[in-house]
């Protein structure tokens, strides 16, 4: 399955809300218990773009799009504008054929160019096979919250895992450039 990955633009929202509403529906990775309208997903999108956080898509060939990836805030506190959570949904016939590794792989990049220095998983219902690429990729376990989610008739447990990015926390970040001016303290 040859792809490629690609800024996501506005253009991909509907693909971008249908692969998150199937997750919704059907999966225990996001909380939600209501998949959001396009014109939600078009506001969430708008919002992590517009502060400089990066937004990807896998493509096919043919232009579908498999899955997609973004970082965002952990936190909004100003010390915390060095840390990023990742977030990454597929469509199901793109699971298990490397796509989740490549979208993550990339995003891990696009951060540390950006100049963060660690990025957080929140792997809700401690699924396998998200703990598995974020290990291969780096991450270290963080921790587990039992049952801090009840869906689908049952209690799910969250899953903490962190990496760092770039020098981490070796030295000093530049707190006049980006991520440092995301909120200036």
């Amino acid at each position: 399955m040859p792809f490629s990955i690609r800024n996501a633009t506005i253009a991909d929202l509907a693909a971008i809300t249908t692969i998150y509403e199937e997750a919704v529906v059907n999966g225990v990775a996001s909380y939600e218990l209501d998949p959001p309208s396009l014109a939600e997903m078009t506001k969430r999108f708008e919002a992590i773009t517009g502060n400089g956080y990066p937004y990807t898509v896998a493509q096919e060939d043919d232009g579908t799009i498999l899955g997609y990836a973004y970082a965002s805030a952990f936190r909004t506190r100003p010390a915390y504008r060095w840390l990023v959570e990742d977030c990454i949904y597929l469509a199901p016939e793109a699971r298990g054929k490397g796509v989740g590794k490549a979208l993550l792989e990339d995003l891990v990049r696009r951060c540390q160019t950006l100049g963060f220095r660690r990025m957080v998983a929140v792997i809700g219902g401690a699924s396998p096979a998200s703990i598995a690429v974020h290990r291969s990729c780096g991450f270290e376990d963080g921790g587990v919250l039992k049952g801090t989610g009840f869906k689908h008739g049952r209690w799910l447990d969250t899953v903490l895992m962190q990496r760092s990015l770039g020098e981490g926390t070796e030295s000093t970040p530049e707190l006049d450039l980006y991520p440092g001016t995301l909120y200036p303290s």
